[in-house]
C-alpha cells in the first residue's frame, strides 16, 4: 500500500474539516485509485516466518489479522481520528459495540460511573443492567444540573458518560464544566457524540478524553450500515481499548468502513443543511405542539450553550404532544417523512421513543429521563424544506393540533 498525504498529520493537521473528510487516512496501492480500495481479506500472506514474527510481536508494521486491523478499516480510523482532532480511533462492529466497548475496557469490579440520566434506552441499559452484573456500581444524574457531576464522585469513581446532545430528549451537557470536573477528579470522560459528529461538535476541544460514536447515523448518512468508533489519545487506545477488542472481537468489516467512508466525504455538507432544515422545521411546528425540545430554538434552556459549543445544532429534535394515541395519529398521518428509529438518515425519519428505542426500559425509567407517552423523535433528512412542513402540518392538523 502506498501511503498519500492524507496519512501525513504534519500536511492533514492543516487541512480544513470538509477536505479532511474527503481527503483524510486515504492510502492507495500500485494501482492509483482514487476512491478508497476494498479489501474483503480475513487474513494476509508474508514473504517469510521473521516478518510475521515480527509483525506480531509489535516491532514491525504491516497487517496481520483483520480482527487486529485491515487496510481499509484502517483508513477509515486514520480519517475519523483527523476529524476528531484525536490521536487515535479504532472502529467497531456497531454504535453499541463501540459504547459497550469503550467502557469495559477500563472498568473493573469495585468501580463506579456516573452517567447523563438522558440517554438512548441501550446505553442507559449498560448503566442499569449490564455493569452492575460485574459488579460496577452506577450512578445517574441530571446531566444539566452542573453541579450533581462532582456531588455524585465517589472515592471509586473512574468514568463519567454522557450523550450531548442527548437521545432522545436533547439535554445539553456543559461540556468544558463536566470535562474539567473529571480532570480535576483523575475521572475519564467518555462522550458519546453521534447527534452531533465532529462536524458540528468536538468535546475534545473541551477537555473530553474519550469519544465514542454510532457511526451508523450521520457518519453514514444514508441508512445502510452498522458501525461505529472510538477516539482517544494513542496510549489509551493501544494500553486500554486494545487488549479488550482484540480478544473480544467487536470489529467493523471492511464492506462497512468503505460505506462509512463514502458517507464522510459528505458528512459536513448534511450535517450542516439538515441542522438548517431542523431549525426551520421546529420553528414552523413550534406553537402547535404543547412541547419542544430543539436545541437550536431559543426555548431550549440550553439554548445559548448549544450554540457556544456547536457549530450547528443538528439534525434531530423532539416534540410533545400529550399522549401515545396522539402520537399515533401524528405518525400514520405522515406521507412523506418515514416511521423509523433510525437517526443520521438524510431520508426524514419519526419515532416514538417509549414503544421503540426506549421501550425495554421501565415506564418508571422513562419518566425519569423525561421519555413521556407523547415524545416523538424527527430525523430531519434532505427533503425540500417545504414539503417537510407540508407533511407535519398535514399530520398536526390530522390529531388536532
Amino acid at each position: 500500500m502506498k501511503k498519500t498525504t492524507g496519512t501525513d498529520r504534519s500536511i492533514t493537521r492543516n487541512w480544513r474539516p470538509a477536505t479532511q473528510a474527503v481527503r483524510g487516512g486515504t492510502w492507495r496501492s500500485e494501482h492509483g485509485e482514487t476512491s478508497e480500495a476494498l479489501f474483503l481479506s480475513s487474513g494476509f500472506t508474508y514473504d517469510d516466518a521473521q516478518t510475521v514474527a515480527d509483525r506480531f510481536a509489535g516491532e514491525a508494521q504491516g497487517m496481520t489479522y483483520s480482527r487486529l486491523q485491515n487496510p481499509t478499516v484502517a483508513m477509515l480510523e486514520e480519517r475519523i481520528a483527523l476529524m476528531e482532532g484525536a490521536e487515535a480511533c479504532r472502529a467497531q462492529a456497531s454504535g453499541m459495540a463501540a459504547m459497550t466497548a469503550a467502557l469495559l475496557c477500563q472498568l473493573s469490579a469495585g468501580d463506579h460511573v456516573v452517567g447523563a440520566r438522558a440517554a438512548f434506552g441501550s446505553c442507559r441499559w449498560l448503566l442499569d443492567s449490564l455493569l452492575p452484573r460485574f459488579g460496577i456500581e452506577t450512578t445517574t444524574v441530571d446531566s444539566s444540573d452542573d453541579d450533581a457531576w462532582e456531588a455524585a464522585i465517589r472515592p471509586n469513581t473512574k468514568v463519567f458518560f454522557f450523550e450531548t446532545p442527548a437521545n432522545p430528549t436533547l439535554d445539553v451537557v456543559d461540556l468544558a464544566h463536566v470535562c474539567g470536573v473529571a480532570k480535576a477528579h483523575g475521572v475519564t470522560t467518555l462522550v458519546d457524540n453521534a447527534f452531533a459528529t465532529s462536524a458540528l461538535q468536538k468535546p475534545m476541544d473541551y477537555g473530553a478524553d474519550v469519544v465514542a460514536y454510532s457511526a451508523t447515523k450521520l457518519m453514514d448518512g444514508q441508512g445502510r450500515v452498522l458501525a461505529g468508533a472510538v477516539c482517544g489519545s494513542q496510549k489509551w487506545i493501544d494500553e486500554v481499548l486494545l487488549p479488550f477488542q482484540r480478544n473480544t472481537g467487536p470489529n467493523l468489516s471492511p464492506f462497512n468502513a468503505w460505506v462509512v467512508l463514502k458517507g464522510l466525504e459528505t458528512l459536513d455538507l448534511r450535517a450542516r443543511r439538515q441542522s438548517e432544515s431542523a431549525v426551520g422545521l421546529g420553528k414552523f411546528i413550534e406553537d402547535r405542539v404543547p412541547k419542544m425540545l430543539h436545541p437550536g430554538l431559543p426555548s431550549h434552556p440550553r439554548h445559548n450553550l448549544a450554540l457556544s459549543q456547536m457549530v450547528a445544532t443538528g439534525p434531530i429534535f423532539a416534540f410533545d404532544v400529550g399522549t401515545r394515541a396522539r402520537a399515533f395519529e401524528i405518525l400514520d398521518a405522515l406521507q412523506l417523512v418515514d416511521i423509523s428509529n433510525n437517526i443520521g438518515d438524510a431520508r426524514s425519519l419519526m419515532c416514538h421513543p417509549a414503544s421503540t428505542t426506549h421501550a425495554s426500559m421501565s415506564p418508571e425509567a422513562r419518566a425519569e429521563m423525561g421519555v413521556t407517552e407523547g415524545l416523538l423523535r424527527i430525523n430531519v433528512g434532505l427533503e425540500d424544506l417545504e414539503d417537510l412542513k407540508e407533511d407535519l402540518d398535514r399530520a398536526l392538523a390530522a390529531a388536532g393540533l
